[in-house]
């Protein structure tokens, strides 16, 4: 019987080592899997580089990993936003490198991993410094910079609802980056506000098959990172 689900968020983590590349889902706080995300500072596995669309905000979440010394690269859309000040004071100090992809292009290059593709061509970012070091090519007339998927050891995702075989549906805007990351890394692991029994999704509400899944774990009041970083919360 395939059942994806685990005790908890230390189990849901478990086997994340030094050096792994770890897509992070969400886009601010909206989608962020906050307690995977805690949960893999208490692992203790540094030396990570991670993918996500910001670079933290306040001292909880993806902040309090980089702030906890576990994050050696970021890649990442927006590495300056609301109180993002974690990230600001360890890249000015050389603690953390920064690989900067555009937002369109980030998608893209995880939606290339899971697709299988080799690569794509797009015109974000030419003539650019992003593009130095690229191959670039013409194509009609335009110029277009040659973009490589964006491969990983492990995706945190969070989600509102799953099944015991990993079949996923999101609310909202939490679902920004989350079926793209589940699809490019080798082990996905979700947090769901719910777990229901198999068809208690409607199949047309099913955003992220659970071929693409690997754990599941329930966290039913997940943390509101907005109120933490209000109040001046810090994970330690």
């Amino acid at each position: 019987m395939i059942d994806k689900r685990v005790a908890d968020a230390d189990a849901a983590v478990a086997g994340i080592g030094d050096g792994a590349t770890v897509l992070i889902g969400g886009f601010g706080e909206a989608g962020s899997p906050t307690e995977l995300i805690h949960a893999l500072i208490d692992l203790g596995a540094s030396g990570l580089t991670v993918v996500n669309n910001n670079a933290g905000n306040g001292h909880v979440g993806l902040a309090a990993l980089l702030e906890h010394g576990r994050v050696a690269r970021m890649v990442c859309t927006y590495p300056r936003s609301s109180h993002s000040e974690v990230f600001e004071r360890l890249y000015r100090e050389g603690s953390v490198a920064l690989e900067v992809v555009p937002q369109g292009t980030l998608a893209e290059r995880l939606r290339a991993a899971g697709a299988g593709l080799g690569g794509f061509y797009t015109p974000t970012a030419a003539g650019t410094e992003l593009a130095e070091g690229k191959e670039t090519r013409s194509i009609g007339g335009r110029d277009y910079v040659l973009e490589y998927p964006l491969h990983a050891d492990f995706a945190l995702v969070k989600a509102e609802r799953a099944d015991r075989w990993g079949n996923l549906a999101y609310r909202l805007a939490a679902r920004n980056f989350g079926p793209l990351m589940c699809m490019a890394a080798r082990t996905t692991i979700v947090q769901a506000r719910e777990l229901v029994e198999l068809g208690g999704i409607d199949p047309e509400h099913v955003v992220t098959p659970g071929i693409f899944v690997d754990r599941v774990v329930r966290v039913a009041e997940p943390m509101s990172e907005r109120a933490a970083i209000l109040r001046g919360d810090r994970y330690t």
